[in-house]
């Protein structure tokens, strides 16, 4: 599926922020984009995603033709530019525990009652070895509150372009799949009492694991 964005119609801070961020995926880490027709054109909506390197933001972001919103630990708010680019870009601060954070939830609904985006990570932090890790109750918490589909993506190669105690590889092909949206109905599961957040973790991040890396195709 082709792509089509317009940062014209983001922030326009957010707007260059995305096409740069686009044109280094194309030049330094291209590989394989599947499933954008899954990403919703209108209506509020989540992406929930592995997370094994801190290129999965921008490299996953970049390819959704929206503005969206991120999460990013309330340490990051330093005085100067860091805290003028994280606000103007709408950044939702968050404590570490990734989703016990009150007003980080009230800032995430507000956000999709506006009909807007975000991205999440079920894991909570990256990964040490690039594989899956099991998903914290957080996201589910978030997902339950919000109740709108979750669209499960999975990047493949970013730990080996920049894994966590690693140095940045140029030229390693970074791949991307967006998988069919999961209504609420399906995540959900309202009468579990304690578990029901963790239960809607787990069946988010079952369906990242569902999905399969692409070939990439050598021109």
């Amino acid at each position: 599926m082709s792509r089509i964005y317009n940062e014209a119609e983001m922030e326009p801070v957010y707007g260059f922020c995305h096409y740069l961020a686009l044109v280094t995926y194309d030049v330094c880490f291209r590989g394989e984009v599947v499933g954008l027709e899954n990403l919703p054109g209108h209506g509020s909506f989540l992406i929930a995603a592995n997370h094994a390197s801190f290129l999965d933001p921008p490299l996953i972001g970049c390819q959704v033709q929206r503005q969206i919103a991120y999460f990013a630990r309330k340490t990051l708010w330093k005085p100067g530019f860091a805290s003028w680019w994280l606000d103007t870009v709408g950044t939702i601060p968050v404590d570490r525990d990734g989703g016990q954070d009150v007003s980080a939830i009230k800032r995430v609904l507000r956000a999709l009652k506006q009909d807007n985006g975000l991205i999440l990570f079920p894991e909570g932090t990256r990964s040490l070895d690039g594989r899956l890790q099991a998903p914290k109750a957080g996201v589910g918490l978030i997902c339950c509150r919000a109740q709108v589909p979750v669209i499960p993506a999975r990047i493949f190669g970013s730990f080996e372009a920049y894994g966590k105690g690693g140095g940045l590889h140029l030229g390693t092909p970074v791949s991307i799949i967006f998988g069919a949206p999961i209504p609420p109905s399906v995540y959900d599961e309202p009468a579990a009492g304690k578990e029901r957040y963790q239960i809607a973790s787990d069946r988010v991040m079952a369906r990242i694991a569902e999905l399969r890396e692409p070939p990439v195709t050598v021109i």
